[in-house]
């Protein structure tokens, strides 16, 4: 009979195989949901591979769900509220709502302000507030498939909603104050800065020989490996190609290197590459080439390499 000598793990490589497909095609909307809820596109793409892992798991396990896509947003989530309660210890607290604050379903306005909101005024808002508006005004989900990934009543979601709006429509009528420029370390500017130099001239050797022996390399959404030999050999994709140029700069007050076009190289970044350092070597590179929808939201400054002192 066909069927009846199928393996359960063949069976289940499959559905993993056909998961990673379709997790694929949501993985910038997954990110721009994380990277809203959390107020970070670096610490967004940590909470969709947590997610991701943890579905993986599940699917091994044999939790195979008929709807991909509100699972895996439900997990993003729930992730997203463990990582603002361990950063912050904050504690959920729904409030009972009132039907004369039902909001309107569809708002043009509300949408078009909730997408040009920045992440620092999302995160203002409360959890259940800043999900409803991400996942309706930012994302287009309809009430129904918001009460899928939120498990709640089209009622609770309404009302955050309604409240989540009215935060938004006063932030985004009051005028907006400077942010203060974050203090930076000197040394880890102009160590940053050598590294993006040597880039520049394809001084490929001088970046081996600054390998820690442990080191990590991270290319997002694509591979992890570790070793300076290893490691090494990632220097050679950049070799091959022509179409970067490396620049310092801040994201999201952290210094790395802002990856441009070489024809503009004081264009718009198409991604950024991240360097840890440990005792004068570089201990981990996390290099977003292939995840360059954290992009979208992204808050960066372009730097000037600090001056030599006299």
């Amino acid at each position: 009979m066909t069927g009846s000598h199928d393996h359960p793990v063949a069976t289940t490589e499959a559905r993993l195989r056909a998961f990673e497909r379709e997790a694929a095609g949501l993985r910038a909307k997954l990110h721009r949901y994380g990277s809203r809820m959390v107020g970070s596109v670096i610490d967004g793409e940590d909470i969709v591979q947590e997610a991701l892992a943890k579905a993986f798991v599940a699917i091994r396990n044999g939790d195979m769900p008929e709807k991909t896509e509100p699972w895996l947003f439900r997990i993003v989530h729930n992730s997203a509220l463990d990582f603002l309660r361990k950063r912050a210890r904050l504690q959920m607290r729904e409030s009972e709502v009132e039907l004369d604050t039902i909001a309107d379903e569809d708002s043009p306005v509300d949408a078009r302000i909730a997408a040009e909101a920045s992440l620092a005024e999302l995160m203002q808002l409360p959890p259940a507030q800043r999900c409803a508006v991400v996942l309706k005004d930012v994302l287009g989900h309809s009430l129904e498939e918001i009460g899928e990934i939120l498990e709640t009543t089209e009622t609770a979601i309404k009302g955050a909603l309604q409240r989540g709006r009215e935060s938004l429509r006063k932030l985004a009528a009051a005028p907006r104050a400077a942010s203060p420029r974050p203090t930076l370390d000197r040394q880890d500017m102009r160590r940053l800065g050598d590294y993006v130099a040597a880039f520049n001239a394809r001084d490929f050797d001088t970046l081996r020989s600054l390998l820690a022996d442990d080191v990590k390399l991270e290319l997002v959404n694509r591979l992890r490996a570790e070793g300076k030999d290893y490691v090494g050999n990632y220097f050679g994709r950049y070799s091959e190609e022509t179409h970067w140029h490396f620049t310092t700069g801040l994201v999201e007050g952290r210094p790395a290197i802002l990856v441009t076009s070489p024809d503009r190289p004081d264009g718009s970044p198409r991604y950024f590459i991240l360097i840890d350092w440990e005792n004068g070597r570089i201990a981990g590179i996390r290099d977003f080439l292939f995840a360059d929808y954290v992009m979208d939201g992204v808050d960066y400054v372009p730097q000037q390499q600090p001056s030599v002192d006299p």
